[in-house]
């Protein structure tokens, strides 16, 4: 599982012009699901992202979590985080989960997050997406899960 993870002051996620997911402070999270990921790696993942201190203490320095300063997260679905670009022009996918299996994860992982009591907001499973956000730093980091 690989996440694309930003801090920003504000992130919504519509399709055909409707918003279904809107966060105030906090991260966007570009999710995607490799073949072989499971459901433990999902948990690692959402573990890992909420505890992560990427956000600013009073000195500046990044040492608070999403949990400490009481951030939302917006999760966004993101097979092409899995495009291998090495040959050809066109990227191949065969390294992202079949659909079903990668919904499964993404709401799993989506329902761990909110367990930990962070606000979570989505955006729609294998739709057209228009993603907005403002980001916060810029802090931009690519984790993946073990």
């Amino acid at each position: 599982m690989r996440a694309v993870v930003q801090r920003v002051r504000q992130g919504s996620v519509s399709v055909g012009g409707e918003t279904v997911g809107r966060i105030g402070p906090g991260l966007l999270v570009y999710l995607g699901v490799a073949r072989q990921d499971s459901v433990a790696g999902a948990d690692y993942l959402a573990d890992k992202i909420v505890h992560l201190r990427i956000f600013e203490d009073d000195a500046g320095k990044l040492n608070r979590s999403l949990l400490e300063v009481g951030g939302e997260m917006l999760v966004v679905s993101q097979f092409t985080l899995y495009g291998d670009c090495r040959k050809g022009r066109r990227p191949s996918f065969v390294s992202a989960a079949d659909p079903q299996t990668a919904n499964a994860l993404y709401e799993h992982f989506v329902a761990k997050v909110g367990e930990q009591g962070v606000r979570v907001q989505t955006g729609r499973f294998r739709a057209l997406m228009a993603v907005s956000s403002i980001n916060d730093g810029p802090v931009t980091l690519i984790l993946e899960s073990p």
